[in-house]
């Protein structure tokens, strides 16, 4: 597994080694020893799968005070990941990161707590593939609006992406509870 720190602190791309063959492929999407050897030592309590449509957008989401960290991945598909940091003490508070997660490529992204996360879904439609370490709990549940100015994330996007109510109703960051 090749480990890949991003611009935002302590995420973290992970590419996998894929073995291959004309019968189909095999790779680890996890080994606590070599995650542990690359920064990324937690231990998962939840693990989510979720399928969307084309131009489903989905998040900023994170939990507060009960923050989760998420290991994503995509099964099916291709999603333009996106992840905000939002810990004001993070020397890249407000700053945001995102790439390409697909089927094909099966890169990863380790998303520590503290971030807000979400992805739009690019393909017909996307498995989308997530560890957490910490139980989703409702009455943490915060979100940011995906079209922050702000954040002003650059989302690879033609015209309005189709949200949930709750989503499109999210507050903008400096109406946002943060992290310290």
């Amino acid at each position: 597994m090749r480990f890949q720190p991003t611009p935002i602190a302590g995420a973290i791309v992970v590419e996998p080694q894929v073995f291959g063959d004309d019968r189909g492929f095999f790779m680890e999407t996890w080994h606590r020893e070599k995650f542990a050897a690359a920064g990324i030592d937690v231990a998962f309590d939840q693990d989510n799968h979720s399928r969307s449509a084309r131009g489903v957008l989905r998040g900023l989401h994170y939990q507060l005070p009960n923050p989760q960290g998420k290991l994503a991945r995509v099964a099916v598909g291709a999603v333009y990941d996106v992840i905000a940091d939002l810990r004001r003490a993070s020397p890249t508070f407000g700053r945001w990161f995102g790439i390409e997660l697909s089927a094909d490529n099966k890169r990863q992204l380790w998303v520590p707590p503290g971030l807000a996360h979400g992805f739009l879904v690019l393909t017909e439609s996307a498995d989308f593939l997530y560890k957490c370490n910490g139980l989703y709990s409702p009455a943490d549940e915060k979100a940011v609006r995906w079209n922050d100015p702000t954040l002003a994330i650059d989302w690879p996007l033609a015209g309005a992406p189709t949200q949930s109510a709750k989503d499109a109703a999210a507050p903008l960051l400096s109406e946002a509870v943060l992290f310290p």
